[in-house]
């Protein structure tokens, strides 16, 4: 039995931080955990960097192939999508089928600064909108590569923990809303001094600043295809801008050549005078009819990271990262 077997009887979210220090307490953590599932008819499922996936497929054997693997690093590569794409994708597909049992593995050592404040915010918010939903998702944490901050935030988003076997509960543990939007940002600012900036409004602003996106996109060497992902992403933020404020907005582009902090890519950022209140806008797993932001959904979708900061006296800050390749 693994550790995790006393909270099992919860109806709700589990969420507990797996603490480990090598391979060998990485299987120890995590496959008897799988296991235990896999015995009881449960769904199961892991999302997690490749080398952690190959070594728990290796130490499962045959029982490997009725687990669900996704690799983290694609999967999750934009921590903004890893709720609805992922989670809750895995969740509400196998609903009335039993407690789901979940791995996932959002944070690693090589994360940029930026991905893993988006990891960390993610982390939070699982406990907000999985909170009501009967399954467990483990999330190991290797103490022997991470920095103690980054563990110190695991506390902070995982009211549970897990280590060499033991289970307790986190002194550490903070509102999930609360945290997030405190991790969200504002974006950092950035040595950007080729910038080119736009002021847009209804009702040609978001035409402008897909032309606009689309033509420093290519000056700076993006791929055509992800030119036009960037291109929608922006135009899908510019259109909730002019819809939801009646207000003009303001488009900032530049291309980041340095990557000793952040990967080389095309940042382009939008900032209007609009708030979101809703912490899990473009998390919710809904379809164009809901309402409920699935601009920002696509949005998640499209970029390499999104970074969303809304402050109901500062506004609202969409900055979208596609990485040069």
């Amino acid at each position: 039995m693994t550790a995790l077997t006393a909270t099992q009887d919860l109806g709700g979210l589990v969420h507990p931080a797996l603490f480990y220090a090598d391979d060998a307490s990485y299987v120890a953590g995590t496959v008897p955990f799988l296991r235990e599932g896999l015995d009881a008819g449960e769904p199961v499922m892991m999302a997690a960097p490749p080398s952690r996936l190959a070594l728990v497929a290796d130490a499962l054997g045959p029982a490997a192939t009725d687990v669900v693997f996704h690799d983290m690093t694609v999967a999750g590569r934009n921590p903004g999508r890893i709720i609805a794409g992922v989670l809750r994708a895995f969740v509400d597909e196998h609903a009335g089928a039993g407690r789901a049992r979940i791995i996932g593995e959002p944070i690693w050592a090589g994360r940029s600064p930026a991905e893993y404040a988006a990891a960390v915010q993610h982390e939070a918010l699982i406990n907000a909108a999985l909170g009501d939903r009967p399954v467990t998702v483990l999330c190991p944490y290797d103490t022997s590569a991470l920095a103690p901050a980054v563990l110190e935030d695991a506390e902070r988003t995982h009211p549970v923990l897990v280590e060499v076997g033991v289970t307790s509960s986190s002194t550490r543990y903070a509102d999930p809303a609360e945290f997030a939007q405190w991790m969200s940002g504002p974006p950092a600012e950035e040595d950007a001094e080729l910038a080119e900036t736009l002021v847009f409004a209804a009702p040609t602003g978001p035409r402008a600043v897909r032309l606009a996106v689309a033509e420093h996109a290519l000056r700076a060497g993006l791929d055509p295809d992800r030119v036009a992902d960037l291109c929608l992403a922006a135009y899908e933020v510019a259109v909730n801008t002019v819809v939801h404020t009646g207000r003009p907005g303001l488009l900032t582009l530049w291309t980041r050549t340095d990557p000793s902090q952040e990967p080389a890519a095309v940042v382009c950022e939008v900032q209007d005078s609009g708030w979101i209140a809703d912490p899990l806008v473009g998390r919710h797993p809904c379809g164009p009819a809901d309402g409920r932001g699935f601009g920002l959904r696509l949005v998640h979708q499209l970029c390499d990271l999104v970074q969303v900061y809304s402050d109901p006296t500062a506004g609202t800050t969409v900055r979208m990262t596609v990485n040069l390749r």
